[in-house]
């Protein structure tokens, strides 16, 4: 058994989210955070020991511990039989796990989505977490009798407990999507179904195509009969609070606004520019490639009372409220949240790989991916000479391009670059657009803000400039499949005309009003179903969602005071954060003596049908 005294259960560099925090006000926060008010979240297994000695008072002596796989439930069940028994209680332990199909059954079951021997890529589970369990050892998992004499309640627990169907108490055990991943680089997280860990590759693998789809719809599912919701990402420092309280606390952020706590990874080819900008982090990583500003699928969001913090995963808020947060959109993506933002940083850093991402059609093929990878790179920072790597050069001879690619891999040979795909020099302020299909990449010396469709890893290398990874292995290329999708139309002067945004100050007063302020267009690819905005301006700015979701980030200034349904909050310097479509008009206050610049992206709106003239008969025009 793996117990959270184990110095080895999560490998990086970057600190636990703490049990209690003070507000950060006037710079970068890590801990981004949300209301509950006070008395909403306790802390320590003693409490929630407490609460369910409460509950049999009244009579309920079963207990439901459902949650994530990555759980350290062993240790969770050993700490919490502890405080009970200190309380005078006996309980009777179910393993869910005992009802999972056997090991072959499961590899059998999955592998049409586990992609083989590719080291990356899957497809999305189409199944349920019901495909993973025996119906008739589910139905035999039965509580022990009231009348034995030993036993005070019973407790199933473990991914999929709640699929026993017993009554009673239903307690969720939450883990942040990057603690996961933390945990299976240390060995310790194990993916649902096996019994030991995979490597930390094959375990992201298996966890991005089956386990969280499969986890996530099981969520959905039983989110309202939740009685409590336990943050586990501190084995031994849980908070928990009410399905109540967290279920109204995703209802307000649904129409007021949120920021997701970000997390950051190091790469090959990253920077120093996150690592000085957010001097909070641990310094001794070797620099900061990514900050994971707002990627839904691996965020989460951090509710506060009394000082104490518990973390719920992104799609908890979707799965409350979609509705309330998209808007118009709500009808195309459902539960999906559909842009993303983050940071790439090559400040002192190196040249992203020659890449390209899947055509729609691809990435709903192969991947199962109801939409695919489009980007763009918005340019903060800019060293001298800096520059992005886009579009073909013109009169590209594709089978000449793929003969110097195979060579390069073959012979591990530098490849020119530049003979085959265009170089532009980046500057503050470029919008540079990389519709699916685009072969590009961000050169060193620039941070990049990336707004994309949320879609991540469907990244398709063709040369990494001969590099390795931070373990020293050889990173994997995807010429194969980077051939299936690219665009060799894109080339020449069209790279310019159609793949480098031209800023457009929008004279309408439809939407903004104010002093001091413009609000500059930055036109994104027909292809994109996302639109980009700069919001300038000296003093305020009066807006309107007009029932889309906005993501915003500061990207000059100090920061800026938001007033939206009633609340202010301000929003640093490079933060990210999210306007619902449900809240209607908002306010940003300039905090700084200067101009302030505010990065706004949303889904472009559907187009409304033309109205078809008909004309009228002359029976009709003679009646009229």
């Amino acid at each position: 058994m793996t117990t959270s005294s184990s110095r080895a259960y999560r490998k990086t560099t970057q600190t636990l989210l703490p049990a209690t925090h003070q507000r950060v006000i006037d710079r970068y926060d890590l801990y981004p955070t949300h209301s509950l008010g006070a008395g909403e979240i306790e802390l320590g297994f003693d409490a929630l020991a407490a609460r369910v000695a409460h509950q049999v008072q009244f009579g309920q002596t079963q207990v439901t511990l459902d949650g994530l796989a990555g759980v350290l439930w062993e240790d969770f069940r050993e700490r919490l039989n502890t405080a009970l028994e200190a309380r005078g209680l006996r309980a009777g332990w179910v393993n869910i796990d005992t009802a999972l199909k056997a090991e072959f059954e499961l590899e059998s079951l999955l592998r049409p989505f586990l992609g083989g021997d590719d080291p990356i890529f899957g497809t999305r589970f189409t199944g349920s977490l019901e495909d993973f369990f025996e119906v008739s050892k589910l139905q035999a998992l039965r509580p022990h009798p009231s009348a034995h004499l030993s036993i005070d309640l019973s407790i199933v627990y473990g991914c999929g407990a709640s699929l026993a169907g017993w009554e009673g108490l239903m307690v969720y055990l939450e883990l942040p999507k990057n603690e996961v991943q933390f945990r299976a680089r240390a060995g310790v997280a194990v993916n649902l179904g096996h019994e030991q860990s995979l490597d930390a590759k094959r375990a992201y693998k298996r966890a991005y195509f089956v386990d969280w789809p499969a986890q996530s719809g099981h969520k959905a599912r039983i989110l309202e009969r939740l009685d409590f919701v336990v943050d586990t990402q501190r084995p031994d420092e849980i908070t928990f609070s009410s399905g109540e309280s967290i279920r109204a606390g995703l209802e307000r952020l649904s129409s007021t606004v949120f920021r997701v706590r970000p997390w950051f990874e190091p790469g090959p080819w990253g920077g120093q520019w996150i690592k000085a900008q957010v001097p909070e982090l641990p310094q001794d990583a070797p620099n900061y490639a990514w900050s994971f500003e707002l990627i839904t699928p691996e965020n989460g969001l951090v509710f506060e009372s009394d000082g104490r913090l518990l973390e719920v995963s992104f799609d908890t808020l979707m799965f409350q409220a979609h509705q309330n947060v998209l808007g118009e959109a709500a009808a195309r993506f459902g539960t999906d949240f559909p842009i993303r933002f983050d940071w790439l940083d090559t400040v002192g850093g190196g040249n992203l790989s020659l890449q390209c991402h899947p055509r729609p059609d691809y990435a709903l093929e192969h991947f199962g991916e109801p939409f695919t990878q489009d980007e763009t790179y918005y340019i903060l920072e800019a060293q001298p000479g800096a520059s992005v790597y886009l579009g073909f050069q013109a009169g590209l001879d594709p089978q000449d391009f793929r003969s110097a690619l195979e060579q390069s891999r073959t012979y591990n040979a530098p490849l020119d670059v530049v003979r085959f795909v265009q170089q532009h020099r980046a500057s503050v302020g470029d919008l540079f657009l990389i519709p699916s299909g685009t072969i590009h990449c961000s050169g060193a010396g620039v941070l990049v803000l990336e707004i994309s469709a949320t879609p991540y890893i469907f990244t398709f290398k063709m040369y990494d400039w001969l590099r390795l990874d931070l373990e020293g292995q050889p990173r994997p290329l995807n010429i194969e499949r980077a051939w299936a999708n690219l665009d060799f139309n894109r080339q020449g002067e069209r790279v310019s005309e159609s793949l480098i945004s031209r800023p457009q100050v929008l004279e309408s007063g439809l939407l903004e009003s104010g002093e001091g302020w413009r609000v500059v267009h930055l036109p994104t690819h027909p292809e994109q179903f996302y639109d980009v905005h700069r919001l300038e301006f000296n003093r305020q700015l009066h807006s309107q969602t007009n029932d889309q979701c906005h993501v915003l980030a500061v990207v000059a200034g100090a920061g800026v005071m938001l007033e939206v349904s009633g609340i202010r909050q301000r929003f640093n310097f490079a933060e990210t954060f999210v306007i619902p479509a449900a809240a209607g008009v908002y306010t940003l206050e300039n905090l700084g003596p200067g101009e302030v610049k505010v990065i706004r992206a949303f889904v472009k709106p559907t187009p409304k049908p033309t109205p078809k003239f008909t004309p009228k008969s002359k029976a009709q025009t003679a009646r009229s």
